[in-house]
């Protein structure tokens, strides 16, 4: 079987996904750095968080600037057509994954101003869990693997029950610890934005199996579809 002849849509789709997987790793380093913050109380740390996410959110624009310029000039089609669009909500989910980092550096700078709590072992576990499904849904992308994909489907319920089971210690520790209260309520905060985390690696699965296999498997759970 002859293969199909180089197109100017996929000269031009082949640096779209390398700025994305350029923009997802910047995501998943400032997730590190936001996280390291919070392990090390350092408010330094947090701050560069803050430096940091405007490159994605550059990045973020230039790939809105390409997408668009791709459909308008490029016209594609098909399978073509699948790609650019999972990028683009791809780069979006991407772009709030540096907010969320933002955030929990935010929850980092309050801890470090108030006097240290040993932090739960279950925050280290979900901020593990939460980092893996990130990482696995980029090289999904990155590989366009729907098989891969749909584990990191699989690994989101097991996410949630570690932000509940968070959430839960914080709120029993309250009751037992009134004097701790700012800090539980950040570790509630840090639970919540890792879960979130969780969700966007979710959304990037979802796209990975639109665009290789034309399955669009969103709220798939509610809707009773596959």
């Amino acid at each position: 079987m002859s293969q199909r002849p180089d197109t100017k849509v996929d000269r031009d789709i082949g640096p779209l996904r390398e700025t994305v997987l350029r923009m997802a790793r910047l995501s998943e380093a400032i997730l590190d750095k936001s996280l390291q913050a919070i392990w090390e109380r350092d408010p330094a740390l947090s701050l560069e968080v803050k430096a940091d996410d405007i490159a994605i959110d550059r990045l973020d624009v230039e790939i809105d600037h390409t997408v668009l310029r791709i459909l308008a000039l490029d016209a594609p089609v098909a399978s073509d057509l699948r790609l650019v669009v999972a990028v683009k909500s791809i780069a979006t989910d991407l772009e709030r994954v540096g907010d969320i980092a933002r955030n929990i550096a935010g929850c980092a700078r309050r801890l470090s101003e108030v006097p240290e709590i040993g932090l739960p072992p279950e925050l280290h576990s979900l901020a593990d869990d939460s980092r893996a499904a990130l990482r696995n849904a980029v090289q999904s992308f990155a590989d366009l693997d729907p098989d891969a994909a749909r584990n990191v489907l699989e690994a989101d319920d097991k996410i949630d029950e570690k932000e509940d089971e968070l959430i839960r210690s914080s709120i029993n520790r309250l009751e037992d610890e009134p004097d701790e209260t700012r800090q539980q309520i950040d570790l509630i905060f840090v639970a919540q934005h890792l879960e979130r985390i969780g969700d966007h690696a979710t959304n990037i699965a979802e796209e990975v199996v639109l665009a290789a296999e034309a399955t669009n498997l969103k709220h798939s759970g509610k809707l009773g579809t596959q």
